[in-house]
């Protein structure tokens, strides 16, 4: 999902990376993979050809020839057009964008100390030429050119906001700064690179060195058979055999939370987790100080305010007050309904005899058992219906249904792992669309969360060269056990929708700039295809097709998707607080800015007070594990996007609703102005394309069930009412 931040001159270089560079040892003993074309089926890069010294050797040559293309541009003597500056500088860096996605890939789901050796050399490396390209007069120059002229040049609208978004990207990169100022933004820049290494260098190595170790099984009560099995292998692997060993990676940490009735284990599940990367050797306190500082100078650099400006400024939102506008209007029903879910948590504790307060720590365990009580629905019961390999045809046969892709396994690909699994994607033609691949499992080389990210982008040249991108979904679900396969919770169903929402909006993209094509749009716009793809998950008549009782094979019964209905807003006071609560504390680190350092804790603390953050909620995440948005800047002063999206991926998802969840007119116009159009129009302009009008908060206001819904007459029902 990562879009273009320096220059459209540099678009390549800015994708997500993950690949090695192969050093050339002994010109007739070996090639380095990277400097020739991949021999592969659709350029699938020859991961076991690829060798830890191939990566900084082929990164050097792919900066070297992009230089000199880029010298080449900027000193050309013929008058700038589209095709020799604009188009020539996507077509720049070829080599260098090889090296980086897949290096980039590899970086985050198989990292190793050989890996961190390599990024703290090729980052800098990298970092160091993007601003040599952004800050190239000559280049900027040619740029401004055809920036003036560009309503006059008789060009299609795709290639003028191309012209527009480089010269946006340009000045918002130091183009218009004195030469004192771009070399100090360039030191910033490098700084920021080397401060985002360490911040996540320290975050996996915490998140590995931290382990819960259980050696009474008394103590293990309430939770799934499956998890314990899956803590026992992990104890033994550890050395801990006849001992039970939990980590913080999710499928370990989230069932523990929500399932342990030994409420001095979840404690210590919560506070392991709440504390993690805040002392000792794997500190990152130091570095949010550390980056919030430059981060501000930089932003000061530019001629903003502070750095939540200078983000928002290049998004839909525009502004700083108008994402915290939004955040808003969801916050305060958010926090009423946490008042109203505690209460009725508390009423359970106290009929059934505890003597305590509700604590964050028991938030998970007892919203669980109210959800039983109320709706008689058990999860454990739930997950026998979704096992991975289920809930991927269940992703595969939406994306038939919807847009006519089918998908065929090729188990003899190139992989990086031997846990990814590869896909050839088609249309109802027959015709190539894409290469899929998936990453689903924990493993301690990887990081956590789930992401989409791609091996090689779409464009189509104007002398009709046609690149067909390779799309990959990575996650951390629940693993399969000795007896069981990986039975995946809800919350994990809905992430692989989620990512995979994003992969079609990579694998379908018909943009013909590389610049625009797949998921290089605005920040706030990229998660819509995902967000709405989410919707999709609990509805009954895709259940039916892929939701099966992993023993019986039976399909999930009506009388469970009825509950599953009901219950589909339960909890949704706790999410959405926890949600928006991180994101309005990130656009405070981003408003900041600072003469010293801050006390990251206390710093947390003062917004929590001063939003009326409830006592038995926290922040999604906590600044020293937040990587969205102290990782790099990808998320920062942007963690409102998610639901920014969610207001237009809720008010478009009640129009599949009204038409039919399989609507072919209406999958059509999403496919259409959606997932194929990429970033060559106005992201706004291509939603109401799509929708007939622009979007409204009571949208996901009703989808998460914080006001009442509307019935099929525009009314909204009465209290008590269906």
């Amino acid at each position: 999902m990562t879009k273009s931040l320096i220059t459209a001159a540099a678009a390549a270089l800015l994708l997500p990376a993950t690949l090695t560079i192969t050093q050339t040892m002994n010109a007739a003993e070996r090639q380095n993979p990277f400097m020739v074309p991949y021999e592969t089926p659709f350029e699938i890069p020859p991961f076991e050809q690829i060798k830890y010294e191939d990566y900084v050797p082929a990164a050097t040559e792919g900066i070297n020839r992009l230089k000199a293309e880029t010298e080449t541009i900027a000193n050309q003597k013929a008058k700038p057009t589209f095709e020799n500056t604009i188009l020539a500088m996507e077509k720049s860096g070829e080599l260098l964008n090889r090296v980086m996605l897949v290096f980039g890939s590899l970086d985050e789901t198989d990292n190793t100390p050989e890996m961190n050796e390599i990024a703290e050399k090729i980052y800098p490396m990298y970092s160091q030429v993007s601003d040599e390209i952004s800050m190239n007069e000559k280049l900027f120059k040619r740029v401004k050119t055809l920036y003036d002229n560009r309503n006059s040049l008789g060009l299609p609208a795709n290639e003028v906001r191309a012209i527009e978004e480089s010269y946006k990207s340009f000045t918002r990169n130091g183009a218009l700064l004195s030469g004192k100022q771009k070399k100090k933004l360039s030191e910033i820049n490098t700084k920021l690179t080397d401060l985002y290494l360490k911040y996540n260098k320290n975050l996996l190595a915490a998140t590995n060195a931290c382990e819960i170790v259980v050696d009474d099984k008394a103590a293990l009560a309430g939770l799934p058979d499956a998890l314990v099995a899956t803590a026992a292998e992990e104890a033994k692997s550890r050395g801990k055999e006849g001992k039970w060993v939990f980590t913080l990676h999710a499928p370990s940490r989230l069932p523990v939370l929500q399932y342990g009735d030994n409420r001095d284990l979840r404690r210590q599940m919560y506070e392991s987790y709440t504390s993690l990367a805040s002392s000792g050797q794997y500190n990152n306190y130091p570095l949010i100080n550390e980056i919030v500082k430059l981060r501000a100078e930089k932003a000061r650099l530019l001629g903003y305010k502070n750095y939540a400006d200078y983000m928002t400024a290049n998004v839909m939102a525009k502004t700083t007050e108008n994402a915290e506008n939004l955040l808003m209007q969801i916050w305060k029903p958010a926090v009423a309904r946490v008042h109203e879910e505690v209460a009725e948590m508390q009423q359970y504790v106290n009929d059934e005899g505890g003597n305590f307060k509700i604590e964050p720590w028991d938030y998970y365990y007892y919203a669980e058992k109210v959800r039983q009580k109320k709706f008689a629905l058990d999860e454990n019961e739930v997950r026998a219906y979704f096992s991975l390999e289920n809930v991927r045809k269940g992703i595969f046969t939406m994306a038939e249904k919807l847009y006519g892709v089918t998908f065929t396994e090729l188990p003899d690909a190139p992989k990086y792992n031997p846990e990814v699994k590869v896909f050839e994607v088609k249309d109802a033609k027959g015709e190539h669309v894409a290469v899929f691949m998936t990453d689903y499992f924990p493993r301690a080389s990887k990081r956590q969360g789930a992401w989409m990210s791609e091996f090689k982008g779409s464009y189509v040249d104007p002398d009709g060269t046609v690149s067909r991108p390779i799309i990959y979904n990575v996650g951390n679900f629940t693993r399969p056990t000795a007896d069981t396969p990986a039975l995946l919770t809800l919350d994990e169903v809905e992430t692989m929708f989620h990512e995979f929402g994003h992969g079609l909006h990579g694998m379908l993209s018909r943009a013909a700039l590389r610049s625009q094509s797949g998921t290089n749009v605005d920040r706030d716009f990229v998660e819509l295809p995902s967000q709405i793809t989410e919707h999709w998950a609990m509805e009954p008549e895709l259940l039916k097709q892929y939701a099966f009782h992993y023993k019986t094979g039976e399909v999930i019964p009506d009388t469970l998707i009825r509950k599953l209905d009901a219950a589909s807003t339960h909890n949704q006071g706790f999410t959405t607080t926890e949600l928006a609560g991180a994101a309005l504390l990130d656009l405070q680190w981003g408003k900041l800015n600072p003469d010293g350092d801050v006390d990251v804790a206390e710093f947390e603390k003062n917004v929590a007070q001063t939003l009326g953050m409830p006592a038995e909620v926290q922040f999604r995440y906590r600044s020293p594990y937040f990587k969205h948005v102290f990782g790099s800047d990808g998320y920062a002063s942007g963690y409102y996007t998610y639901l920014w999206a969610e207001v237009l991926d809720t008010d478009g998802f009640e129009l599949f609703k009204e038409k039919g969840v399989f609507d072919p007119e209406t999958a059509r116009s999403f496919k259409e102005n959606i997932l194929e159009m990429g970033g060559s129009v106005d992201p706004m302009e291509l939603y109401i394309r799509f929708r007939g009008h622009e979007p409204k908060v009571d949208a996901l206001l009703r989808n998460r069930g914080l006001i009442p819904p509307v019935t099929p007459q525009g009314n909204v029902p009465t209290p008590g009412g269906k």
